[in-house]
């Protein structure tokens, strides 16, 4: 199993709407991309995550499905989306 992680951080002058819009692209993925065993996507409530307000976690059978992932255009337009409305992310991919 593969586990992909992603903390980031959505801009202050992000209007409403457009954080809003970015969970829910973030969160249609686990139905576009067949190889995503799990996804969650979600608001930090807890104030210890630094910088970061937003985490994003996917979970994939395998290396391949992640790779898979990476190249969906479902995925590439939610990238966009992050670099507009994010001030940046962390990434982090571990197999277990």
């Amino acid at each position: 199993m593969v586990d992909h992680l992603v903390f980031f951080a959505v801009r202050e002058e992000t209007a409403q709407e457009a954080a809003e819009d970015l969970l829910s692209s973030i969160q249609a993925l686990k139905d576009e991309v067949s190889s995503a065993v799990d996804l969650s996507v979600g608001e930090d409530f807890s104030g210890r995550s630094g910088e970061y307000t937003h985490a994003l976690f996917v979970r994939f059978e395998d290396r391949d499905g992640l790779q898979e992932y990476m190249q969906h255009p479902a995925h590439l337009t939610v990238v966009e989306k992050l670099d507009e409305r994010t001030t940046g992310r962390i990434v982090v991919d571990y197999e277990f």
